[in-house]
C-alpha cells in the first residue's frame, strides 16, 4: 500500500530584523488541499529565530496529526542548507532551535527539505503576518 505524503509550509515574518515576530504553517495533502493551518505570535525575535520556530510549529502540528511522510518547503534557503547538511548553524540561539528541529525530524517515518520561492510559499507567510497583526 503507498503511502500518502503530505506537505509542509512554514514562514516566519519579522516586522524589522530583530523585530516583532509571527510564525506561520500550513500542512496540505498532494494536491494542495489544506488539511492543517497554525500560526502564533512571537513577540520580539530575529528573522532567523521566526523562520525557525515556525518550522517547529509545523512539524508539531504534523507530528499531532499523524503524518508522517512529509515534503517540507521552506522559503528561507538558509534554514533550508542548514537542515540538508550544507551550512553549519554558528549562531549559538538558533543552535539550540536546529536541535529540535533535528529531533523533531527524526520521529518521521521520511522527510524531504526543500527551498522554495516565496511565491510558493504564500499561504504559511500570510499566516505568520496575521499572527503579527493580530497582536
Amino acid at each position: 500500500m503507498e503511502k500518502k505524503t503530505y506537505k509542509l509550509y512554514s514562514d516566519g515574518a519579522c516586522r524589522g530584523n530583530p523585530g516583532i515576530g509571527g510564525a506561520g504553517a500550513v500542512i496540505t495533502d498532494a494536491n494542495e488541499n489544506i488539511l492543517w493551518e497554525y500560526k502564533q505570535y512571537l513577540g520580539h525575535c530575529t528573522n532567523n529565530i521566526a523562520e525557525y520556530k515556525a518550522l517547529i510549529l509545523g512539524l508539531k502540528g504534523a507530528l499531532q496529526n499523524g503524518y508522517e511522510n512529509l515534503e517540507v518547503h521552506l522559503d528561507s534557503e538558509l534554514l533550508a542548507r542548514q537542515i540538508n547538511g550544507a551550512y553549519k548553524v554558528k549562531n549559538e540561539n538558533l543552535k539550540d532551535l536546529m536541535r529540535e528541529i533535528r529531533s523533531l525530524l527524526s520521529a518521521f517515518e521520511s522527510v524531504k527539505v526543500a527551498h522554495v520561492a516565496r511565491c510558493h510559499n504564500a499561504q504559511a507567510d500570510k499566516l505568520a503576518n496575521l499572527a503579527i497583526d493580530e497582536q
